[in-house]
């Protein structure tokens, strides 16, 4: 699946353009989307995209500002995790956009891994736009992990009181590994050592004449054996960000 950039520069701009009103409310509305299943046992990979700093973000006087940029932070990250058939969670954590899916060949970490580089690309975006608008650039790490995981549903059935559980490494390292992204380490993207085993093949494949293992890098000071950072970017958006993002 792409990512239809033109149109997320759009929605970015009329948020970051518009009015937000702030409402003080005691009681926040509740989802009921949850529903209660059996347990399975398979492979999951996990994407967390977590705002660096954001208690001082969240701390400013100026809470439309605030808002615009949480806003434009989850809106066009959501879209771009979004809409795939592999897809089994989509959500917000408080400043932090996780998508959950299921991938059982190799082909399909492969195309979930992608979607890093696509948010990755966005958030050049993004700070292109905040700046455009007068505001300060943001900083965010990405975590990226994969795991023969168990997977259910828990809480009390009939009672609407339910979630889903992810018991292994994918989505507790994946969360843990956005934490060192643009903070310990200077690229955004933290990958565990199980998705670059199973994606630095095709990535040699589809780029022959690139010395692709330099893109991928170690550093010690990420406690998981075998993790990388990268920086990889779709090209042609990124291209289009740095002639102006001419519509």
């Amino acid at each position: 699946m792409g990512y239809d950039y033109k149109s997320g520069k759009k929605r970015v701009d009329d948020i970051l353009s518009g009015k937000i009103e702030i409402v003080e409310s005691g009681k926040l509305p509740s989802d009921d989307n949850f529903t209660f299943d059996n347990a399975y046992h398979s492979w999951v990979m996990a994407i967390f995209v977590d705002i660096r700093d954001s208690t001082s973000l969240m701390a400013k006087d100026d809470q439309e500002y605030v808002a615009k940029v949480v806003r434009s932070f989850t809106s066009e990250i959501i879209e771009i995790l979004r809409g795939d058939d592999r897809e089994r969670e989509l959500g917000i954590r408080g400043d932090c956009v996780y998508a959950i899916y299921t991938t059982p060949y190799k082909s399909d970490v492969y195309e979930v891994f992608n979607k890093t580089a696509w948010i990755n690309t966005y958030l050049n975006m993004l700070n292109a736009l905040l700046r455009k608008h007068g505001y300060e650039k943001i900083k965010a790490g990405i975590g990226v992990a994969l795991g023969n995981d168990h997977v259910i549903k828990a809480g009390r059935k009939g009672t609407g009181i339910n979630s889903t559980v992810w018991m292994g490494e994918a989505v507790s390292k994946a969360a843990k590994l956005s934490s060192y992204g643009d903070k310990i380490v200077g690229s955004r993207i933290v990958l565990s050592s199980l998705v670059y085993n199973n994606i630095i093949e095709k990535y040699k494949e589809d780029h022959p004449d690139k010395n692709v293992e330099g893109w991928f890098h170690s550093s010690e000071s990420i406690p998981y054996y075998g993790a990388k950072y990268c920086s990889v970017i779709m090209t042609d958006m990124d291209n289009w960000i740095e002639e102006g993002m001419p519509d």
